[in-house]
C-alpha cells in the first residue's frame, strides 16, 4: 500500500496530534505517523479522499504533498 503524506496546516500543539492520531486510529489506520513540527501526517492508504475527509470532519484540512 503506498504512502501518501499529508500538510495539515492548523495542526498547532499536541492536543491536535493525540485528536487525529484518534481519529485515524478508529477508522483503521494505527500506523499513521504525526509530525507537528512539519505539520504532516503520513498514513498508508489507497484511498487518499477518505484521510482528508476524516481530517475535514474534525477541523483539520489537509492536502496531499506526495
Amino acid at each position: 500500500m503506498p504512502k501518501v503524506v499529508f500538510k495539515v496546516p492548523d495542526m498547532s500543539c499536541e492536543h491536535c496530534v493525540r485528536r487525529i492520531t484518534q481519529v485515524l486510529a478508529n477508522a483503521g489506520y494505527e500506523d499513521a505517523k504525526v509530525s507537528l513540527p512539519e505539520k504532516l501526517v503520513m498514513v498508508e492508504t489507497e484511498n487518499p479522499q477518505e484521510i482528508m475527509r476524516l481530517l475535514e470532519e474534525i477541523g483539520y484540512p489537509a492536502s496531499v504533498t506526495s
